[in-house]
């Protein structure tokens, strides 16, 4: 059944001419296999943008080589813990000190404790204030096991911690709002009614999710807050090991530093979890896989209902075509020249709504994507598979009425009326 040619260029040439001949019924056959295609193209660039957004504020927590220590399985709903997990003890300044001190692989180690004002945190000055703010207490190591960098000024240093100094480094937004272009270093503010004296601004940090925590946030020193809310004993604690290489080894000397401190008999599990950005890279991708099994099982509804529509038409066709179908055989075209006529118009008007499926989810992708602030993140290989599924579409739905057309007897169909 191999086509010269001039016989494959005759059927498209055929196949176009129907189309053009018919152009409401094709337009509306089209339009399934445009819809799913397009849904493919779309969805894939929104789950992509997604992937790479979430790849930027993964990276944007700090180094590689960052460990979170967590007092509860990470990603985990309440409902889901066993008993040992809710009954674990709080993570404390303790368990920061005999990391620091029995861990030579880690560079550095930053606990952080939070306190949640009723209403808010509230920040003023003079007669100016900045609701909900983020307020907590921290180490020096912060800036380097975060890596971040200041605006201006300078972080809290170990004088400050050994002082239970009354200071503060304060975000970009806060002395934006609080200063308006002054320099807010040396000024006093009162955070709660508590006074500290700004030694820094946090340099801005951008977000694919809005404005990022430190931009509102007032870090003061850990000591500080400890001697202010005493009862805030429940810390969160980031370590980061001195090279990428070393992270294993790290993991291995914080585990061991927390099981002594935290008092685990020998053969029982870890009452703390460790989390690494390789680690919420995994559950991300968890997450995205859903996502995009959901897509698949919604654009094959849509792709099935094009599929349905050009099988239809084209049954339709051979009816309407049945005497050109006698006429085409009487004077001498094989059975093989009738079955791949059709099966190049099905295929012609499956791949004409995949093309415009394509253009348009491309154009839908970027346009969300922009709005919504993600990365751009167009996927060619959906693009193409979304265009061989449409052509695959039209084939499988076209064989049937091709078929037909191809046995039809060339007398009686040139009876036909």
């Amino acid at each position: 059944m191999l086509m010269t040619f001039v016989e494959m260029r005759d059927c498209v040439l055929m196949a176009l001419g129907s189309l053009r001949a018919n152009k409401l019924r094709s337009g509306l056959t089209i339009l399934g296999v445009l819809i799913g295609v397009a849904s493919v193209i779309g969805l894939a660039s929104l789950i992509n943008g997604l992937n790479a957004a979430m790849e930027q504020e993964i990276s944007g927590m700090g180094a590689a080589a960052i460990i979170e220590v967590e007092r509860l399985p990470a990603m985990r709903d309440w409902d889901d813990l066993t008993e040992e997990e809710r009954n674990r003890p709080e993570l404390t300044v303790g368990e920061a000190e005999a990391i620091r001190d029995h861990c030579p692989s880690v560079d550095g180690v930053a606990p952080t404790n939070h306190y949640w004002a009723p209403g808010g945190n509230v920040v003023k000055y003079q007669n100016r204030k900045v609701p909900n703010v983020r307020y907590f207490g921290t180490w020096p190591d912060y800036m380097r096991v975060r890596e971040r960098s200041l605006q201006q000024g300078r972080f809290l240093g170990s004088m400050d911690e050994a002082r239970r100094a009354h200071v503060a480094v304060i975000g970009h937004d806060i002395a934006n709002t609080l200063f308006e272009g002054r320099n807010p270093i040396g000024q006093e503010i009162r955070v709660n009614d508590e006074r500290f004296e700004v030694i820094g601004v946090f340099e801005k940090a951008k977000s694919n999710f809005g404005n990022t925590y430190e931009n509102n946030a007032v870090a003061i020193p850990l000591s500080t807050f400890e001697k202010i809310h005493p009862w805030e004993e429940a810390l969160g604690l980031s370590v980061r090991a001195v090279t990428l290489d070393k992270l294993e080894q790290a993991k291995e000397e914080v585990i061991g530093a927390l099981r002594v401190y935290r008092k685990v008999p020998f053969g029982k599990e870890n009452n703390f979890d460790l989390l690494t950005q390789d680690a919420i890279r995994e559950q991300v991708e968890k997450i995205t896989d859903y996502i995009y099994i959901a897509m698949l099982v919604i654009t094959s509804v849509g792709l099935m209902v094009g599929g349905i529509g050009v099988m239809n038409i084209m049954l339709v066709s051979v009816t309407e075509r049945t005497r050109e179908i006698g006429v085409r055989k009487a004077i001498g075209a094989k059975r093989s020249n009738i079955l791949l006529q059709f099966l190049t118009e099905a295929t012609s008007l499956s791949g004409a709504g995949g093309t415009a499926g394509i253009i348009i989810g491309v154009l839908f992708g970027v346009a969300v994507n922009s709005a919504i602030g993600f990365p751009i993140a167009i996927s060619v290989f959906w693009i193409v598979v979304g265009f061989l599924v449409a052509v695959s579409v039209g084939m499988i739905s076209g064989m049937y009425p091709a078929v037909k057309a191809a046995k039809l007897d060339p007398i009686e169909a040139l009876r036909y009326e």
